[in-house]
Parts: C-alpha cells; structure tokens; sequence
C-alpha cells in the first residue's frame, strides 16, 4: 500500500457507557480517534476491497457474517443497494474466510419478498452461495423487544435477532436524503429495515421520528458498516429524488460518525434547506445518538483517513464542513 494520507481532526476512543436498556453501547473518550475510511471512486469491486484494508476491523474467520443492505423498496440504487456492492461484499468476506454469509432486510412499503425477487437477489444467491432471510417471514420469537428507559416508542420496539444476534454484522447504506421525516438515510436510519412494518405507522406518525430512529440502534453495534456513495439524492429519497454524482466510499464502525460525514458529503454535493440549513450535529438522529453514547460527540473526534492524493484532497474539504457545520 502507498503512502497513507491521514485527515485528523481530533482525539477519541472506544469507552463501554451502559444504556438505559441494559445492553453496553459504544461511547468515545477523548484521547483516541474514531475513524472513517474514505476513497474516491467509482470502481465498487476495488473500492470495496481497499476500503475493508484501512480500517481496523475484527476477523471474520470462521464468523456467521451478516449482510443488512437498504432493501427499502426495489427502486434503482441510491434507491437501494446497488447489487455489485452487494456482491463485492459477499465475495470479500467469503474470501477472508467468513463461515457463512447472509443477507436479510424488510422492506415497506413494497412487500418484501417483491423487492427480493425484483432486485434479483435470490438469482444472486445461488450465484454467490450466500443464505437469503426475509424478516417479514421470521418467527415470532426471532423478534426481540426492547424497552430502554427514556425512549420514545411507546411500547419500546422489536428488532430482528438474525441481524441483533449475528457473529458478525456488516450493514450497507446508501447516501440520500428522506423526503418523509426522516431527513437522510445513511447508517442510523437503515436499522429501520430491522425493526416490523407494524412499527412504521407509530414511526412516520411521530413528531418524534428522528429520535426512535436513533434509538433502535441502542441494542447492537455492527461490525462494520461501508456506505456506497457513488452516486446520492441530494433532495427527495429515499425511494427516488434528485441525483448527484459523489463517486466516494466510506467504512468505520461509528455510525455517528459515518452519519455526520455522509451528511457532510451531502453539504459539499449541494442538497435541500433541511440539510444545508443545519449543523451537522443539530440534526436530531445524530444529536439523540450522541445523547444515548453511540460514538463520538463532537466533529472534532473524527479522523478521516485516505490511501490517496485525490481522496485526501476531498477528505480536506470534508473537514472542513465538518468543523464549521
């Protein structure tokens, strides 16, 4: 690998703060960093490869990997995950030597074995020999509910186990914006996909629908999440909207910081009042993170690191909205 180019913007480390709920989530202390890879792409395979290089992850040797896609609907990506991103990751941890690897989500408001069938998934499974779960299809008691004090679900919520439970978790956001309440989806908001469509009513009725969007990822941490944002919507979403060319990739294992560069990546494309009008940790899925201790609190504990000239250039300017944004 050639020399790395790193974009620091501050100190922080992973800390273990119990939540309300009793599960131990992922705080940051102020002396290490949490970092975000990033590459300027539009090669999905190579990216994908290089990425899951520069960020320090947990072995999946021998792991059961689980693979949470945004399967909202079957709209063309950044509608949905783009299947060669799919793909390169389902052939990258086969290759580190996962044990299995599994893909599952739920859609809505598209049925979703629909969208499994419309996006070719179950053609792409036996291609790749990855197993397939619709969690609209699960059991009863492969739903596991949670009812952490202070939340603002009114009865708490379910999440499902293959995805709550998994060895090893590995979620795929697209880059967009959410017409419907939501504001973006990135990281945050693809744990919506997880949780049962008889939720979605009490969710999208809600004025506060950015905070249990938060909250539904108190319960769990992924491994690693790797968002495709060769293209985004940088207004509409998430289903469709309007599209703007990005050409970048980012991984970690922070979703807030994942979320608040990607928000970033939507100020530099140019995108609508709700995200340029306000800063990036006043945005209340990220803001009711930061209370509930997912990861760092301040853009300054992010450090974005590259692997080259152009990608560092960006992750320059990315820092910079990061800090005055």
């Amino acid at each position: 690998m050639d020399r790395r180019y790193f974009m620091k913007t501050a100190l922080a480390g992973v800390t273990l703060l119990s939540s309300s709920s009793g599960h131990l989530v992922s705080g940051l202390s102020r002396d290490k960093k949490s970092k975000i890879a990033l590459i300027k792409s539009q090669d999905r395979k190579a990216a994908i490869q290089q990425i899951l290089q520069m960020v320090d992850l947990p072995s999946p040797q021998e792991k059961k990997v689980f693979i949470k896609p945004n399967f909202n609907t079957a709209d063309s990506y950044p509608g949905s995950t783009d299947n060669r991103t799919l793909a390169a990751l389902v052939k990258e941890f086969k290759e580190r030597g996962a044990r299995s690897v599994s893909v599952g989500d739920r859609s809505g408001p598209q049925p979703t074995s629909e969208v499994l069938k419309d996006k070719g998934i179950y053609t792409l499974s036996d291609q790749l020999g990855f197993d397939v779960v619709d969690f609209s299809k699960i059991s009863k008691d492969e739903w596991i509910h949670f009812n952490p004090d202070g939340n603002h679900w009114s009865q708490g919520f379910d999440l499902a186990a293959p995805a709550v439970n998994a060895e090893y978790l590995v979620t795929t956001p697209c880059l967009k914006t959410h017409r419907f309440g939501g504001v973006f989806t990135l990281s945050l908001k693809l744990t919506v996909g997880m949780a049962p469509r008889g939720l979605m009513r009490e969710l999208h009725s809600s004025p506060h629908m950015r905070l249990m969007i938060a909250e539904l990822n108190q319960p769990f941490q992924p491994q690693v999440m790797v968002m495709d944002g060769v293209e985004a919507f940088v207004d509409g979403g998430p289903m469709n909207g309007t599209r703007k060319k990005a050409d970048v990739f980012l991984a970690g294992t922070d979703r807030i910081a994942m979320d608040a560069v990607g928000v970033a990546v939507l100020k530099e494309l140019g995108s609508n009042d709700a995200i340029m009008e306000t800063k990036i940790f006043e945005q209340e899925q990220i803001k009711r993170a930061v209370e509930l201790g997912m990861g760092v609190s301040h853009p300054e504990q992010i450090e974005l690191i590259t692997d080259d000239k152009p990608s560092a250039a960006y992750a320059g300017k990315l820092k910079e909205i990061l800090l005055k944004a």
